[in-house]
């Protein structure tokens, strides 16, 4: 028996009835021969975190553009979070870590320069539309590895593509995942915040303060409490009516207050219409972009869509850099 076969024995052992096992995985795209060591979904993991993609979510916006310190939050921060508390709860529900990880691990691999800016701007000028955890899936699928793609299983796939509210996924790691995301982006952006010093805690409705606690941490260990204790020996993972409708309300205090914040959003305008011109700059002058990319519209993809991958991938800081070399004299540039 070889260490993978007595993992994946383990787990059949030990996890809940409801969770993924790694010896049902229901596949990959492309047969490939398995490790003798890690089981499916770690391997899994260990291709997302080697990824060129996850390593360019370092400098990649979460909610605050070029923010003046240290301490706010990248996607790749937000994607850490994300992983730490999927990992907590799938845990106490005795379901797979290693999937769970995956998925959060991946689920932002997609995501624009700039934010939900630069989603919008893909959006709006994309014929063929944008949507980041479409695109996300795309990266794993196909532009990592030259094309080849990482060749990730399906339970895996398919956590990345349900990640968001509107997602439906087919596991229950994929549900832990989905409900991470939105309980890690609401515990840190009203953090970033209040750092900012665009909110106070104060101006919190005393409504949700009085059910989920009066600071981001304090929120955050009751919704992850709260979903253990409510999805405990179920084949679902829920949250109790008065927490969900708390989150829910918080969401929408956030999207009031910070996601749509003229302060915080101040430079957003400016974001999506440098993304907006890069994009109509390729799709003009297609030979400007990367060898990896021209391969792709010479086996049969659509421009648009080739150009969306290339400017999708971009960082914050390789967007402007690439703005300036091509639209602002090196005069002018300090």
């Amino acid at each position: 028996m070889t260490i993978r076969e007595s993992l994946e024995q383990r787990e059949k052992e030990y996890l809940s009835p409801y969770a993924s096992l790694s010896m049902e995985t229901k596949g990959r795209l492309k047969p490939e021969v398995e490790c003798d060591i890690r089981p499916a979904f770690q391997r899994d993991r260990d291709k997302i975190l080697h990824c060129k993609a996850f390593r360019r979510l370092k400098d990649k916006t979460q909610v605050f553009l070029s923010p003046e310190g240290d301490h706010y939050r990248t996607r790749l921060t937000h994607t850490l979070e994300v992983s730490q508390n999927a990992r907590t709860i799938a845990k106490a529900l005795k379901l797979n870590e290693d999937l769970v990880e995956a998925i959060a691990l991946g689920h932002d691999l997609g995501h624009t320069p700039f934010g939900h800016a630069g989603e919008r701007a893909l959006n709006r000028v994309c014929p063929l539309g944008f949507e980041h955890s479409t695109q996300s899936v795309r990266t794993v699928d196909r532009l990592e590895r030259g094309g080849q793609g990482l060749n990730l299983t399906f339970e895996v796939r398919d956590g990345i593509l349900n990640h968001q509210t509107i997602g439906k996924p087919h596991t229950l790691e994929g549900k832990v995942v989905r409900l991470s995301d939105k309980i890690s982006y609401i515990h840190h952006d009203m953090d970033d915040a209040v750092r900012a010093g665009i909110l106070k805690e104060s101006v919190v409705p005393r409504e949700i303060r009085d059910v989920i606690g009066s600071t981001p941490s304090e929120r955050l260990d009751h919704f992850v409490h709260d979903i253990v204790t409510n999805s405990m020996g179920k084949n679902d993972i829920r949250m109790s009516a008065a927490i969900e409708d708390a989150m829910k309300k918080m969401r929408q205090f956030m999207f009031e207050n910070v996601y749509q914040n003229p302060i915080a959003k101040s430079e957003e305008g400016k974001a999506e219409a440098l993304t907006e011109t890069l994009y109509q700059h390729f799709l003009k002058h297609i030979d400007d972009m990367p060898e990896e990319f021209l391969m792709l519209i010479s086996e049969g993809e659509p421009r648009e869509q080739v150009v969306c991958d290339y400017v999708a991938a971009m960082t914050d800081r390789f967007a402007i850099s690439l703005y300036e070399k091509i639209y602002i004299p090196k005069s002018w540039i300090l």
